[in-house]
């Protein structure tokens, strides 16, 4: 475990400046201050960009991820199917224990909701189901999956951390999610990453083994033979 850390130092280190200051910022700041702080601060760009990101911690990035990993080698493209699973059943989970209002609740019990400037075409989802978020939860675990993955870790780590950071700072632009929903998914998605990919690395690499084989490969050495 500690190995695939330092493997993978830079994503590691991008994680925790932005889980620090996540906290600092949540024990200086009332709830809901990031919010209004995007509320205020919104663009025709930013409404446009926000609104179509978010969609990259959606099913879009498992199809994706699915289809790239099948070319490179079918042991990933397992962990696609198996990131999913985990991120809904823990996501599910969380959000059903703790129970807590989404930001639309809470802005419309303080009377301020009036004072939020709503982007056209985004539906404010309401209900208990606010901590954590998942598709921060979903967009670390599969986009810090793929950064374990492949090869020329430093390459890929601030691509896939940004995109991962992305997902988090949309809910909370969209008005669907508050900073400590966005922080606890984050470190939850992280962590699912962290060991999906370190059960696969304890299955030794055999390049004999179809599993450790990739479509890709599979129809080079098919032409090769023809």
């Amino acid at each position: 475990m500690i190995q695939i850390i330092k493997d993978n130092r830079l994503y590691f280190i991008l994680f925790a400046l932005f889980f620090i200051i996540g906290c600092i910022l949540l024990s200086q700041i009332n709830q809901g201050d990031v919010i209004l702080f995007f509320s205020d601060h919104r663009s025709p760009f930013g409404d446009a960009f926000f609104r179509n990101f978010t969609k990259m911690g959606e099913e879009i990035v498992y199809i994706g991820s699915l289809i790239v990993l099948v070319l490179y080698r079918f042991r990933y493209a397992i962990l696609v199917p198996l990131t999913a699973i985990l991120v809904t059943l823990f996501s599910f989970g969380a959000k059903s224990f703790f129970s807590f209002n989404r930001p639309a609740v809470f802005f419309q019990k303080d009377n301020i909701i009036d004072q939020i400037n709503l982007i056209e075409g985004v539906q404010l989802l309401t209900g208990p189901t606010s901590f954590p978020s998942g598709h921060t939860m979903s967009g670390f675990a599969m986009y810090g999956l793929i950064a374990f993955l492949f090869p020329k870790k430093k390459a890929w780590a601030i691509l896939f951390f940004l995109m991962a950071l992305l997902v988090g700072i949309s809910r909370m632009y969209l008005v669907q999610h508050f900073l400590r929903d966005v922080v606890s998914g984050a470190a939850c998605g992280t962590v699912l990453a962290l060991l999906i990919y370190y059960m696969q690395a304890r299955i030794p690499y055999n390049p004999s083994s179809f599993w450790d084989k990739g479509l890709w490969e599979m129809v080079q050495k098919k032409q090769v033979r023809a």
